[in-house]
């Protein structure tokens, strides 16, 4: 596997150990098989969205604490340089932009949906607040059982701690920035 798999692998064995967790005690915490997650921390695997969504929420750290953070005073960045966690054989990438940092309480994605594709979002964390500006397409975000549909420049803000579902129903791949606020 890549240096993405194996730092990230890394990050997880990392926080397990900080936090003194069983990969049993992970298993219980995140609904992910023990097997898949000894996998993931020897860079064997390569997790889904939803997998390290799932990780994210059951070590109780952002999703993008597992990217590689900067620390420089400036950064410049393009999802063309950085490496995407894949759902569904490539229907959905989300490239991480600006991982979470405590001092900004937020992270930036950039993700695209293959045409004819939904994505089923986990619930983030009590308080969290997603907004979607749409950069290419069409995409229609189900909250609720409540449909939005949003084509190119327009953007939306939600509670982002319940289900929503991402979906892409034209025959064209769509694409969009999300930010995610962490209150």
């Amino acid at each position: 596997m890549d240096d993405f798999n194996k730092n990230l692998g890394k990050k997880l064995k990392k926080l397990r150990k900080k936090k003194n967790y069983s990969l049993s005690k992970l298993e219980e915490l995140t609904t992910v098989s023990k097997s898949m997650l000894g996998q993931i921390e020897r860079g064997k695997s390569s997790p889904t969205v939803k997998t390290l969504w799932k990780i994210s929420k059951g070590l109780n750290v952002s999703f993008s604490t597992f990217v590689n953070e900067s620390n420089n005073n400036v950064s410049v960045v393009s999802n063309k340089n950085t490496h995407p966690i894949i759902e569904k054989k490539s229907k959905y990438k989300v490239y991480p932009l600006f991982p979470y940092e405590n001092k900004k309480k937020f992270e930036i994605y950039f993700i695209e949906i293959a045409a004819n594709y939904s994505h089923q979002a986990e619930a983030h964390y009590d308080e969290t607040e997603e907004y979607l500006l749409v950069n290419k397409g069409r995409i229609s975000i189900k909250i609720a059982n409540k449909k939005y549909d949003l084509k190119k420049d327009e953007a939306i803000n939600f509670s982002g701690d319940r289900p929503h579902t991402y979906e892409n129903n034209s025959n064209k791949k769509a694409s969009a920035y999300i930010i995610i606020y962490y209150a």
